[in-house]
């Protein structure tokens, strides 16, 4: 089976709720509702 691209989109927001160690700030920062 063949696997697509992680969207870029995707992987900015797991990267930047990571740093936040926290979803809701992450949201926050890519101006995103949570």
């Amino acid at each position: 089976m063949k696997r697509g691209r992680l969207p870029l989109t995707a992987l900015r927001s797991f990267e930047t709720a990571g740093r936040h160690l926290s979803f809701s700030r992450a949201a926050e920062e890519l101006y995103v509702s949570q």
